[in-house]
């Protein structure tokens, strides 16, 4: 029994003293590592000066708020704007023989047309084989087929009459007889001053691509070289830059215009320009209105609502047709549709110096049986003409 209790005794003290040291070794591995020293601390540096080395600040001079002058409030700042120059007035040109001194532009007619007739004429012998190379000749030159026969009878009559036939009798009668066929005795002013009232109300129309924005401006031109004051309506309101193009005609000439929103109603605009007119007293109102295609019914309705509009304040003096003189006859189906929309009192045929079809003056007046009054003979802003018979004639056949 004795030998038991010290067995046990024996196994406590050593299970005691294994426990100590397995708690003594897990003490020294738990141990926090010692704190670090502290670090010398030192003032942060100086924000350095311009041109200045790092360094701690150095005490300078300050100025208390009562010692800052400060604006008084009294006089704003004003900021001038340069000066916006107003634009140039041009004059234009008179417009008396104007087609006289354009007359060279018409040089590529002169060639087809008057020379070609005067060479075939002057044949020794007039068979008749010469007589179908003159109806050639006219046909070619767009005089059409009507006025191509009775010229040629004419023709015919007067040189079996005359017998010989020097190069200046020919002339005289060739002359004569186109001036005749071209119409001496139409009446081709531009109604622009009524007798009863102003202003006078010009309606300018015809399809997209017969330079009828700038046969507007320069027919602005043309009536301020008369000497007549204008102002320009912008009803074309479907074509991109239309009014500004317009206004920049006007500007030049000093002519006011009334313009509308792009898309925006034509007739709107254009009862807004003879409004205007009237207000300001000038003498003509020109109204631009879109360059509409003959074949869209709906947009040809609208023109003539345009006309109806304008008609409200005062009747419309003019209607010019603006056609271009190299569509040849294709410009003549143009013609007939917008005469069915609108009555017109005038043609303006545009390009007649770039094309040989001199005979298309003929033609479309026969056809509308209404005058030619303006003609187009070149780029220049002074190239839109009165049209005169012999002036016009006289340059196609040469002196």
């Amino acid at each position: 029994m004795d030998i038991v209790i010290l067995a046990v005794v024996i196994a406590v003290v050593v299970l005691g003293a294994l426990g100590g040291l397995i708690v003594g070794s897990r003490r020294k591995k738990q141990l926090p590592p010692p704190p670090p020293a502290a670090p010398d601390i030192t003032a942060p540096p100086a924000e350095p000066h311009v041109g200045d080395e790092a360094e701690t600040p150095r005490e300078e001079p300050r100025r208390t708020i009562e010692e800052v002058d400060l604006p008084d409030g009294s006089a704003p700042v004003v900021v001038e704007e340069p000066p916006t120059e107003a634009p140039e007035i041009e004059i234009p040109e008179p417009t008396a023989g104007r087609l006289v001194r354009l007359r060279a532009r018409l040089s590529r007619s002169q060639n087809a047309l008057g020379q070609g007739l005067l060479t075939l004429l002057s044949r020794e012998h007039l068979d008749e084989d010469t007589w179908e190379e003159i109806e050639d000749t006219l046909l070619t030159a767009d005089v059409g087929v009507q006025p191509t026969q009775e010229l040629v009878e004419r023709l015919r009559e007067r040189v079996k009459v005359l017998g010989t036939r020097t190069p200046e009798e020919l002339r005289t009668l060739l002359r004569e007889e186109m001036i005749t066929l071209v119409g001496r005795d139409m009446d081709r002013t531009v109604k622009t001053e009524p007798e009863d009232r102003k202003p006078g109300i010009v309606l300018v129309v015809g399809v997209n691509g017969t330079g009828k924005t700038t046969t507007t401006g320069k027919l602005a031109r043309v009536l301020v070289a008369d000497g007549q004051s204008v102002v320009l309506g912008a009803a074309d309101t479907f074509r991109a830059a239309a009014a500004d193009q317009l206004q920049t005609w006007g500007e030049r000439v000093g002519a006011y215009t009334v313009r509308g929103p792009e898309g925006g109603d034509p007739a709107s605009v254009a009862f807004d320009a003879v409004k205007e007119g009237k207000e300001m007293g000038a003498n003509v109102v020109l109204i631009d209105t879109a360059g509409r295609l003959h074949t869209k019914t709906g947009l040809m309705d609208e023109l003539g609502k345009v006309k109806r509009v304008v008609e409200k304040q005062a009747p419309v003096d003019e209607v010019l047709l603006v056609l271009d003189a190299t569509t040849g006859q294709n410009g003549l189906v143009q013609a007939r549709v917008f005469a069915e929309v609108v009555d017109i009192t005038g043609i303006v045929l545009t390009k007649l110096d770039g094309t040989a079809k001199g005979g298309i003056v003929v033609a479309v007046q026969r056809e509308l049986g209404v005058p030619v009054k303006l003609v187009g003979l070149g780029e220049g802003a002074d190239d839109l003409a009165p049209f005169e018979p012999e002036a016009f004639v006289d340059a196609l056949i040469g002196e």
